[in-house]
């Protein structure tokens, strides 16, 4: 037994650390928190200084009891957990659990996992820094308290199904997404005509080049083609030549922030993906700490960079540089996220690979020296109206840190008259020049783009909105909750005029672009909009960007010590419960309704709105017994913007096409896109197509699709074996079973014996994985990481306790019969066995209906009541 118990927070973390420190340890893992706030009550003293009350989740039990055992037989135990504010609360946590004394209790820190950095944290440990605890817990009881409150208004006020939550940085980022959305609704492009003129000259090889030059902006198609007309006839000379040296200065090494953005913009990563590979990469001691918000570089990772940069690329590429932070408060500013060891240009995971080169190759531009430029502008004057023309290049003279590595930017960054600016021909002054053609070109001004989740983090970042930390998670709730969706938008084709001179003679031309096209982009969705007016209206300072942010200043002041937790959340609390308060009592149900006119055939009026599932219109007569008919919106659809056409298009479906083989096919829209109805069979259509353009014909062919699609490629114990490729990719289905198909294999071409083994392993696979199975009840007993779990249906249950509470053991589970079982689900899902005749029972003040129309008459009154 080793004499020193080290605890960390990740098993990947622990084997790193454990090879460093050798026999004399044992480093063992906690998983992350080992404790959280009760779900009862807020798990929050209210009453009592906002004392929190924790409590130790069931999946950690086993945990902590090894972790209990352990520190018993250690003479010392010691916390290493993650040097920022949630790594220090952990620590605290298991002070608390294991019974350790935070005054005495060594806590070690360190930012990289190398052996010299794990050795001098061992040799130099401090101890519990409480005031980090305290602002970890202030923003986690902050945080829950509106949670806790918040959430359960918007179930009240706000007509939709009951999982609302709201949070301090969620809600403020939701509101970002919406008002840049609704910027982008209300713009109106203008137009404007841009005058480009070419020329042909030749180089000094004498080989002839064309180049343009610019000229003014004109606001009508009417005063452009004057300004061509007054060009007929006209000579070009080259007026005046500047010729100014330039540099390009490289980036700062990567923070949280600027690595979350950088690895959207170059790998196409979101932010969670971004940060789970980078905790892989600080746990196997590829990288320093990945959660920071400093740009500084230790000395020792300076002479690193230099022996590289020196050894690759020689002497005049280096030059050392200090960043400063913009942020002065920055959290947790240790270092800048950077490798451990710069020999190291490249790492065998290839899961990890191409991030850590993008970190690699950011660190090693931040030290190099400035690219040097000639940039060349040439004025060329117009005989005919004196008016000039501009003709810019540039000559990279010097690459320098452009080397190793250019930083990428996002749209809102680029100005809509930047361009690639290429080499200018040898110009000089009085030079006659040739025109082969002068264009004046229709351009469009347009809004502000769409957030991407890294341009979405650096508003936040600017507006002082969350840490390093938070990032990731507020994005992933916000997604989750379903207030804004991540998607592509296609483009438009839209028109735009060419006005040509040549040969004197002036011509016009209508031509079509694509425009609007986005990629990836955030688009708020109607609930994220109608919470966030809610919200804006009733709950102004959770709302308000500024409070947003000095609140974050306050954490920060609770770090330092300088202002006490329990009294920041008291100013807080007082008057925002006044507004909870208020706002149960006074504000009034919310819709998000919008009018949007009648339907031709009765007058009837036709409103778009938020319904209990989601956005839909609603057909609506006076008489208010008469059932409003439905159809739920398309993806992309908005209640804020869809027409009154649009809006009766969706009531066309379902719509009926013929019968085939004496079944009926008809079109229709459903949660999953639109499909085909055979009979019984529902047939999902193809991405693009539309249903209000499918006629029978096409029907047929997509049938005839189907059934290819469907027809067996295989027998395995004499069961069919059918293919497809669905959301995890390529998969064979044999008895019910779904297998999926890895990429050795050639998917198009499966023999027998590849799905004979594909099956196989599968069943084997499967062995091991129940404890008992019971498939047409749905229910089974299951291996899973933290123990046994029930599984009913999709839901996944805990395996309740035996009539004295004691624990089953593995070896019991075997034999638990399925009473017991279902018995465990319904004090877990009460009435999931009851009977439809049963729940239909329940509805207080209904008569009984008839069998047949059983169902329509229990939805008669949900409809009635919305």
């Amino acid at each position: 037994m080793a004499k020193n118990l080290l605890i960390v927070e990740s098993p990947a973390k622990a084997k790193t650390i454990e090879k460093i420190l050798g026999k004399d340890f044992e480093v063992k893992s906690c998983y992350g928190h080992i404790r959280d706030l009760e779900k009862e009550e807020m798990g929050i003293d209210i009453k009592n200084g906002y004392q929190p009350r924790y409590k130790i989740p069931d999946e950690k039990e086993k945990v902590v009891k090894e972790l209990k055992s352990l520190a018993k037989k250690s003479d010392e135990v010691w916390l290493a957990t993650d040097e920022d504010r949630e790594g220090e609360a952990i620590s605290w946590h298991l002070c608390e659990v294991l019974g350790l004394d935070p005054s005495t209790t060594k806590r070690i820190v360190f930012h990289e996992i190398t052996k010299p950095a794990i050795q001098k944290a061992v040799t130099t440990p401090r101890l519990l820094d409480m005031n980090l605890v305290n602002a970890q817990q202030a923003r986690r009881v902050l945080d829950r308290i509106v949670g806790f409150e918040l959430s359960p208004v918007l179930w009240r006020k706000i007509s939709t199904r009951n999982n609302l939550s709201a949070g301090r940085v969620q809600s403020v980022a939701v509101r970002l997404i919406a008002e840049r959305e609704r910027e982008i609704n209300a713009f109106t492009a203008t137009s404007t005509f841009k005058i480009e003129a070419l020329f042909t000259t030749p180089d000094i090889t004498g080989k002839n080049v064309t180049f343009v030059a610019e000229g003014k902006k004109y606001d009508t198609a009417e005063n452009a083609e004057k300004f061509l007309q007054t060009c007929i006839g006209a000579k070009y000379k080259v007026n005046d030549i500047q010729v100014r040296p330039g540099k390009k200065s490289p980036a700062a090494p990567f923070t949280t922030s600027t690595l979350q953005q950088e690895a959207s913009r170059k790998l196409g990563y979101g932010v969670k993906r971004t940060m789970q590979l980078a905790q892989r990469l600080y746990e196997s001691g590829n990288i320093t700490y990945m959660r920071t918000d400093s740009v500084n570089l230790s000395d020792t990772a300076m002479a690193d960079i230099r022996n590289q940069v020196v050894g690759q690329y020689g002497n005049n590429y280096y030059q050392p540089r200090k960043y400063k932070n913009k942020n002065e408060s920055a959290q947790e500013a240790h270092e800048a996220i950077r490798p451990t060891y710069m020999e190291n240009t490249t790492v065998e995971d290839p899961e990890l690979r191409r991030l850590y080169e993008l970190i690699w190759k950011r660190t090693m531009a931040s030290q190099m020296a400035d690219a040097e430029l000639e940039r060349t502008t040439a004025k060329i004057e117009i005989s005919t109206n004196k008016e000039e023309l501009t003709a810019s290049g540039e000559v990279l003279k010097f690459d320098g840190f452009l080397k190793a590595y250019r930083e990428d930017r996002d749209d809102e960054d680029i100005n809509e008259d930047e361009q690639q600016e290429g080499m200018l021909p040898p110009l000089t002054v009085n030079q006659q020049l040739p025109l082969n053609e002068m264009k004046a070109i229709e351009r469009f001004s347009r809004p502000s783009p769409r957030y991407t989740e890294a341009s979405l983090v650096k508003k936040l970042e600017e507006l002082g909105i969350g840490r390093p930390s938070t990032y990731a998670p507020t994005i992933n709730t916000i997604l989750t909750r379903g207030y804004v969706e991540k998607r592509d938008k296609d483009p438009i084709r839209r028109d735009f005029r060419i006005l040509t001179l040549k040969k004197d003679t002036i011509t016009k031309v209508t031509d079509q672009e694509n425009t609007g096209a986005e990629k990836a982009k955030i688009f708020p969705t109607d609930l994220g909009l109608v919470v966030t007016d809610f919200l804006k209206q009733y709950f102004d300072d959770i709302m308000d960007y500024g409070f947003t942010a000095r609140i974050e200043g306050e954490f920060d002041e609770v770090a330092a010590g300088k202002l006490k937790w329990n009294s920041m959340i008291d100013d807080f609390y007082i008057p925002f419960k006044k507004d909870v308060d208020n706002t149960i009592e006074k504000a009034e149900r919310i819709k998000g309704e919008r009018e949007l006119g009648v339907e031709p055939q009765t007058g009837k009026k036709i409103v778009a709105r938020m319904a209990r599932f989601g956005p839909v219109v609603a057909i609506i007569g006076d008489d208010e017994d008469e059932k409003p008919r439905f159809a739920g919106l398309r993806r992309g659809q908005s209640i804020e913007t869809i027409t009154l056409d649009e809006a009766l298009k969706l009531f066309e479906l379902p719509k009926t096409l013929g019968v085939h083989e004496g079944q009926e096919i008809s079109v229709n829209l459903g949660r999953f896109g639109p499909y085909l109805k055979w009979g019984e069979q529902n047939i999902s259509m193809p991405r693009g197509v539309d249903p209000h353009d499918v006629d029978m014909e096409r029907a047929l062919e997509l049938l005839d699709e189907k059934a290819k699609a469907d027809a067996p490629i295989g027998f395995f114990e004499e069961k069919p074996v059918t293919k497809g490729t669905g959301r995890f990719g390529p998969f064979i289905k044999w008895n019910d079973m779904y297998i999926n198909v890895p990429r050795r294999y050639d998917f198009e071409n499966l023999s027998q014996a590849n799905i004979d083994e594909l099956i196989e392993a599968k069943i084997k696979k499967e062995e091991n994985r129940y404890i008992q199975n019971w498939p047409e009840e749905k229910i089974s007993i299951e291996n899973a990481r933290w123990g046994p779990v029930l599984k009913f249906g999709k839901k996944i249950l805990k395996v309740g306790r035996k009539a004295d509470e004691s624990k089953y053991t593995a070896e019991e589970l075997t034999t638990v019969p399925l009473e017991d079982v279902k018995k465990m689900i319904e004090l877990q899902i009460p009435n999931a066995f009851a009977t439809k005749k049963a729940a239909a029972k329940k509805a207080p003040g209904k008569k009984a209906a008839p069998k047949k129309k059983d169902a329509t008459k229990k939805a008669a009154p949900k409809k009635k009541s919305k």
